[in-house]
């Protein structure tokens, strides 16, 4: 299966004049998650990233990788970049966000494990092509407060993974201020704020259901 090519999009389906850069990503940014795979509890955000070939439009059926052990969930909420941000400047989140969605964090758990065994990095596990569905873009200035967001996915029509915002380790603020202390972001980049408890594995078949903020519903299945 071939994909068509990912452009960011706005909840209406139009195209944004943003290009698709990089995908930030943030580990370990819930506690209940955090307990749930028995990870230790870091002392700075832990990042990693996706490059911009792991998009895939959530409108699309999704295609799981074959002969690499089990594919996790990661329901998390996207915030896409419209403005440069660099270490030092002040954080404008009504300026420098230009609006939210959800992505998911699609993770070759078995393969993630032997690599932490390891000690290695995480990229074969996390940044393979396709491994970040994204859905569409709302803008920021429908949301009183990204610190108070739900958000929610269903499979098959079981619930799987709750969350909100405000049980976030780090604030978006502070988290977008951690990235950029390491390096700069850029408009059309996106930043993945964390996972929830309830990860699981993926199989074909699987319909997916996602909700943000009780209002915005996507949805796509595994093929």
């Amino acid at each position: 299966m071939s994909y068509s090519l990912y452009q960011h999009k706005n909840i209406s389906d139009n195209t944004l004049d943003l290009p698709a850069g990089k995908v930030v990503c943030i580990g370990r940014n819930y506690l209940d998650h955090i307990r749930e795979l028995g990870n230790e509890v870091p002392e700075q955000a832990l990042l990693f990233m996706k490059p911009a070939t792991a998009l895939v439009s959530l409108d699309e059926p999704l295609l799981l990788p074959a002969g690499l052990g089990e594919c996790h969930n990661e329901l998390e909420v996207a915030l896409l970049i419209s403005s440069p941000i660099q270490r030092g400047d002040v954080i404008n989140i009504a300026e420098m966000i230009w609006g939210v969605g959800l992505g998911l964090d699609l993770t070759l758990r078995d393969l993630q494990s032997k690599l932490k065994d390891k000690g290695q990095p995480w990229e074969r596990a996390k940044a393979f092509d396709y491994s970040c569905p994204i859905s569409r873009f709302i803008p920021i200035n429908e949301f009183h407060d990204l610190n108070q967001l739900e958000f929610s996915l269903t499979v098959n029509n079981i619930t799987r993974q709750q969350g909100n915002t405000a049980k976030m380790m780090r604030s978006i603020e502070s988290l977008i201020s951690e990235i950029t202390d390491c390096f700069t972001l850029l408009p059309g980049d996106i930043v993945l704020t964390g996972t929830p408890a309830g990860v699981g594995v993926l199989n074909s078949g699987d319909k997916l259901a996602l909700t943000l903020a009780n209002r915005y519903k996507f949805g796509c299945e595994i093929i």
